[in-house]
């Protein structure tokens, strides 16, 4: 019962970050396809994200997780599934308060990405690269995990997950982010498996 409720819980926010992955290879927005760092480089000489993390990216994720999350309220309301759903065992489900669960979504899903670009890039690993040996298998699993601990955290603030359920939200949503990003390389939507 408690993974169906991860899911229903985030459903919206997964079908947004596909939605998202597709909508920054479209050539749409060019105009957003700045990156956060506006090309600068930290004091060690080295781009702070790189190119890859961009505007058209963040706003994508706050966008389609707000649109999504209103969305998934309004079927969770009609389904009467919103006893599943961890942002509605304390909270009504309205149209305001989707605004709000989605826009934090979006804004912690892209924010928990930006250390791990920071890291690789402090490392030498380019965007969209890998590596290899040891790094390798640890960045696979932190490309995986990044974003999910800013949506767990982000269930947290609505609902006492408390720290055993947030890691194992954690865990679930990155072996569901492994599955979805390989099913992505094998649609073409994506340039690595991992």
């Amino acid at each position: 019962m408690l993974i169906l409720m991860f899911y229903i819980t985030l459903t919206g926010a997964i079908i947004a970050g596909i939605i998202n992955s597709i909508f920054c290879k479209l050539p749409v927005a060019q105009g957003l396809k700045i990156p956060m760092d506006f090309g600068k480089n930290f004091i060690d000489k080295k781009r702070i994200f790189g190119d890859n993390k961009t505007w058209k990216g963040f706003i994508g994720y706050l966008v389609f997780n707000i649109l999504l999350a209103i969305l998934f309220g309004w079927i969770w309301k009609i389904t009467k599934l919103e006893h599943l759903n961890f942002f509605y065992l304390n909270n009504e489900n309205t149209l305001v308060y989707n605004l709000l669960t989605g826009f934090l979504l979006g804004l912690f899903y892209a924010l928990f990405e930006l250390p791990n670009s920071f890291l690789k890039r402090r490392l030498g690993i380019e965007p969209g690269q890998t590596t290899s040996g040891f790094k390798k298998g640890f960045f696979i699993i932190l490309d995986q995990a990044d974003s999910v601990f800013g949506l767990a955290f982000v269930v947290w603030l609505f609902y006492p997950l408390g720290i055993k359920n947030y890691m194992l939200l954690v865990l679930i949503g990155s072996i569901t982010h492994l599955l979805i990003n390989m099913l992505l390389y094998f649609l073409h939507l994506r340039k690595n498996m991992f």
